[in-house]
């Protein structure tokens, strides 16, 4: 059975967002950009809310950023070769090859898919991964800790609910960040 990863950025207060819906606080150093391509390289299907699918298909409707160097090219064909499914009930439809577009999560018919993948799933999004650790579905957590208190904003992790979790490994990167692995436990 594929496991289902939650991966993410956050302050070292813990937001995804800032209170102006901003998540890039810092550019990444080449360990890190190097590190996350590695980990999505090991998946083959990526989940999304609207919001992170956008950001993210920069990557493949904006080929200049992959020319900017092998770093940025190895990155942009690994998320173009993953397939995709986004979760939005505004989104009349989808700008990237090997995309669908769900109107609603669905907990069954995400269970079936770790069922039935043949490598792992990335879940990405806040909100669309807090739905996924609530219905039980979430197996590990990846957290990026950047070295920024941003004071408020929306939680990386689901608020009003209790999750356990046991350290898997941990990497710390040269411009402060801090790779954090998590299983849940009972998974």
């Amino acid at each position: 059975m594929a496991k289902l990863i939650y991966v993410t950025n956050v302050s070292l207060d813990g937001y995804f967002e800032d209170e102006d819906g901003a998540f890039a606080w810092l550019p990444p150093d080449d360990g890190y950009f190097a590190f996350t391509t590695d980990i999505l390289r090991s998946a083959g299907t990526f989940l999304y809310g609207r919001r992170l699918y956008e950001s993210m298909a920069v990557w493949e409707t904006d080929a200049s950023l992959a020319a900017r160097s092998d770093l940025t090219a190895d990155f942009a064909s690994v998320w173009q070769a993953a397939d995709k499914i986004v979760y939005s009930t505004t989104l009349t439809g989808v700008s990237t090859a090997r995309t669908s577009l769900e109107r609603r999560f669905d907990p069954a018919a995400v269970k079936e898919l770790k069922a039935t993948a043949g490598s792992d799933i990335i879940i990405g999004g806040a909100d669309l991964a807090a739905q996924a650790m609530r219905a039980g579905l979430v197996d590990e957590c990846r957290l990026f800790v950047w070295p920024v208190a941003v004071g408020g904003g929306r939680p990386g992790l689901p608020a009003g609910m209790r999750t356990d979790l046991t350290l898997l490994d941990q990497r710390r990167f040269d411009d402060g960040v801090v790779h954090l692995r998590y299983g849940l436990l009972g998974h």
